[in-house]
């Protein structure tokens, strides 16, 4: 009897992942090459994941392009800015989905600097509220030998201390989960459960994690689960391809269509911002990322 399921690999070829190359294929390129903003064409329809993208990855646009191209597909945020970038984003009308603050070695898992990275934290929470914007990032830091206990504590203490802050303003400071494996060694927050213990003890709404898909991946993947166990804790997701953190397409192992869904079950009502590196034409890629995104 023939097996009537398509495989994973059919599938791909025959649905959305193809459309989404074919879709990216025509768009916005001139003869020359240049970016032909007419042509770039609108691309979220479904709209359930509020999607958004990380300027540092698209070093070949300048912000004013990649603003423009984001609009016109869908996009609704700038992902990892400062202040000095919002008039731009504001031009555009599109938000900044993350406020950059403090460097991830030296976080707040050690007191010596909680004032430095607290001051930084809290200028990027004034500068949010100013704006109209959601979310600012922090990060343990690296272990140097501290226990997961000692640097739960301690990154606790902090943010203890910005989160009233944070909840006058209405801004919520995402705790960023990276993995210690291939990128960051050393890195303290590498596995759920440990930013999880953070956001219970610190007891505030305006304190969660930012969930990035490709590190979660590396170091424990089960990408799914985790995401519905945990949706309470979740404030922020990055995408990203693995291995290589590249374009998030048949090349590697994750299914982002499977997992937006996941997302949107949920409930979720946040951002998911792009954060991979293209090894192709960019806006292709983006392009296509947009697409199988849009469940």
């Amino acid at each position: 009897m023939k097996e009537n399921r398509l495989s994973r690999r059919t599938f791909l070829g025959k649905t959305s992942l193809a459309a989404a190359g074919t879709v990216a294929a025509a768009l916005g390129r001139s003869a020359t090459g240049a970016i032909d903003m007419s042509k770039v064409e609108r691309l979220v329809k479904k709209g359930r994941i509020n999607q958004s993208v990380s300027k540092w990855c698209y070093g070949k646009f300048s912000l004013d392009e990649l603003c423009a191209i984001s609009n016109k597909m869908g996009i609704k945020a700038i992902d990892l800015l400062g202040p000095g970038d919002f008039p731009t984003v504001k031009k555009h009308g599109l938000l900044c989905s993350m406020i950059s603050t403090h460097g991830l070695g030296n976080g707040i898992n050690r007191k010596e600097n909680h004032e430095q990275c607290l001051a930084k934290i809290r200028d990027s929470i004034d500068a949010a509220a100013e704006y109209g914007f959601p979310n600012v990032i922090t990060f343990p830091g690296n272990r140097r030998g501290m226990s997961d206990e000692e640097g739960i504590e301690n990154s606790v203490i902090a943010l203890k201390q910005v989160a009233g802050h944070a909840e006058k303003k209405k801004v919520t400071i995402c705790i960023e989960y990276l993995n210690s494996k291939v990128n960051h060694k050393d890195y303290m927050f590498d596995k759920t459960a440990w930013g999880v213990e953070v956001c219970k003890k610190v007891g505030s709404e305006r304190v969660k994690i930012l969930y990035d898909i490709y590190h979660a991946q590396i170091m424990e993947g089960d990408i799914i689960r985790t995401i519905r166990d945990n949706k309470d804790y979740i404030g922020h997701y990055h995408t990203g391809g693995n291995p290589g953190r590249n374009e998030i397409d048949d090349t590697q192992e994750l299914y982002y269509p499977a997992i937006m869904r996941a997302i949107a079950d949920t409930g979720f009502k946040g951002y998911v911002a792009h954060e991979f590196v293209p090894k192709r034409d960019p806006l292709e890629s983006l392009a296509y990322a947009v697409r199988i995104c849009d469940v």
